[in-house]
């Protein structure tokens, strides 16, 4: 609701970055948000972020959100397929994301949100955030290439969102009074024995990393989680430590005055929307009464 000022769709974003296992990081800043009293207008997610995303804009509670993949193994969320375009099909996600979420479309949702992914034929970003396609989309922006197999909408392959945008902070840049973008990909360093899968995961991650620059600038609020760099993308097992990294670096980052300032404007406006709101309901009722 633009209530003064610039007609903002939304007052205040979350912009969330792939990491893929180091997106447990997203679960302990949401709960640093929380306890600051923020609640986002809108989300924006690409892979791991698109993840975390979708069950926080689901009505799920981060913690809610980390009980869900407890305990699991990265082989639950995939099975083998014979090497055409990737290693694995990412099936168990998808059955994941359809047993575990509430919403069915984007509509559903109890927050609008922006999925991001790329199309590997027009090597383009494409976001989705209407229709029917919410499980696949959130899939396909989790399908990093070479391991995954991509993800068909429509016809069009998709594949990871962090080949071209990983943090998706201009994606609601423009729609929002306030972003608060966390960023859980930091460079991480060469693996000690290298492998296959070590090489495709640094490929990535510096890839990712290169094309961040212009969203970090563009946060109000930036959170980059450190201290993950040695945790693969792929290791479930370490949720907790993830999740405390995030959760930490969150309390330190919230705690500056820049960022205290934000939480008192966020207040400030929400409060003023809530009189808003219940002055146009006794209005209406004014109305409807004579």
């Amino acid at each position: 609701m633009a209530i003064f000022g610039r007609g903002y769709d939304y007052f205040l974003g979350y912009a969330l970055s792939g990491g893929g296992a180091r997106g447990f990081a997203h679960l302990g800043t949401l709960k640093v948000l929380e306890q600051y009293g923020l609640k986002p207008d809108v989300i924006a997610g690409t892979s791991a972020g698109a993840l975390a995303g979708v069950f926080y804009a689901d009505g799920f509670h981060p913690d809610e959100i980390v009980e869900l993949f407890r305990k699991r193994e990265f082989r639950e969320f995939v099975s083998f397929t014979i090497p055409r375009t990737g290693f694995l099909k990412s099936t168990g996600l998808h059955t994941f994301l359809k047993k575990n979420l509430r919403a069915r479309r984007f509509e559903d949702l109890q927050l609008p949100f922006y999925v991001v992914t790329t199309d590997w034929e027009k090597a383009r970003t494409v976001t989705f955030s209407q229709g029917n396609d919410l499980v696949d989309a959130v899939v396909a922006s989790c399908s990093v290439p070479v391991i995954f197999n991509p993800q068909v909408i429509d016809g069009v392959p998709y594949v990871d969102g962090g080949i071209l945008k990983n943090f998706p902070v201009t994606v609601i840049r423009e729609m929002c009074r306030y972003v608060v973008g966390v960023n859980v990909s930091l460079i991480i360093p060469p693996a000690e024995k290298e492998s296959i899968r070590t090489m495709v995961e640094r490929t990535f991650n510096l890839m990712s990393n290169a094309n961040t620059l212009i969203d970090k600038s563009s946060c109000d609020i930036l959170i980059e989680t450190s201290g993950l760099e040695k945790i693969s993308i792929f290791d479930l097992h370490s949720q907790n430590q993830i999740m405390e990294k995030g959760y930490q670096t969150a309390a330190n980052t919230m705690a500056e005055k820049r960022s205290l300032e934000i939480v008192r404007r966020c207040h400030r406006h929400a409060l003023l929307e809530k009189k808003v709101k219940a002055r146009l309901q006794m209005i209406g009722s004014g109305m409807t009464n004579k």
